[in-house]
């Protein structure tokens, strides 16, 4: 296991979310373009926000395609 793979695990077991649960390539992607596209600070509130739309029955790849389409259309600010 990579220390990512044994953080996932270590934070889902005080968290009861198995580690098979967490569509981590997706999370990570969804980030990545909040990240670049939208502002940092967004990526980790994002990313929260996602949970709680996951956690309320939501698809995680529909949830992570839509905020991952709607950073990348996000208009420059510079």
């Amino acid at each position: 296991m990579n220390e990512l793979e044994d953080w996932i695990a270590a934070a889902g077991a005080e968290l009861g979310v198995p580690p098979e649960d967490v569509p981590v390539t997706a999370v990570l992607d969804m980030a990545r373009d909040v990240a670049h596209n939208v502002l940092r600070p967004g990526a980790p509130v994002t990313a929260y926000l996602m949970g709680l739309a996951v956690g309320r029955g939501a698809d995680p790849a529909e949830v992570a395609g839509k905020v991952t389409a709607l950073a990348l259309d996000w208009p420059s600010r510079t």
